[in-house]
């Protein structure tokens, strides 16, 4: 995976999210009886990302940043399928559950990839730049989900993101262009 790659996968993810997450939120609300279950819902999916750090940065030596991106984008795709038909709290919760691990997932293989992915020379200048363009892809998601959600549903908003998702995946799994930069930034 290149450097390019990562920024192109990740911009896109981030701007899935983004697009979902105001409307998640509403969905989290409107399932549960108390602010406490929604706290509960973020709660678990807190605990479960941070319960399963150590476990994943383990796991990454072994199986590789691409291959959990890859898990990362897929599992979401899934989850974003999902989550429009969640009819309980307690269905919820493991969503919550399985989006706390899968978040786990993205952080450790996103920082092991984007420092592969940086010349020691330059690293701050090309994390700053990493960071700017994902930023301003999730802004400008939230802006024009806040225009065109009045013509879509709330669970179209889901499947699109899915979509995005599966196309994030496609993006890290190509393979670099050239049989040197394959060389130097595989994974």
């Amino acid at each position: 995976m290149t450097y390019k790659q990562l920024l192109h996968s990740q911009s896109l993810m981030i701007t899935a999210s983004s697009i979902v997450f105001p409307f998640y939120l509403l969905l989290l609300r409107n399932l549960g009886d108390s602010y406490s279950q929604f706290g509960l819902a973020y709660g678990i999916f807190a605990l479960t990302a941070a319960l399963s750090h150590p476990l994943i940065g383990s796991w990454s030596d072994r199986a590789g940043e691409k291959r959990l991106l890859l898990l990362y984008t897929f599992g979401m795709a899934v989850v974003m399928i999902i989550i429009p038909v969640l009819t309980t709290i307690t269905q919820v919760y493991i969503v919550q559950i399985i989006m706390g691990l899968l978040g786990a997932l993205q952080k450790t293989a996103e920082k092991i990839a984007l420092s592969r992915q940086t010349d020691r020379a330059h690293r701050g200048k090309q994390v700053g730049h990493y960071h700017l363009w994902t930023s301003i892809w999730a802004a400008l998601a939230v802006i024009a989900t806040g225009y065109i959600i009045d013509f879509l549903t709330i669970g179209s908003l889901f499947y699109i993101t899915s979509f995005m998702y599966v196309g994030a995946g496609v993006l890290i799994w190509q393979k670099p262009k050239t049989v040197e930069l394959e060389r130097h930034h595989s994974l």
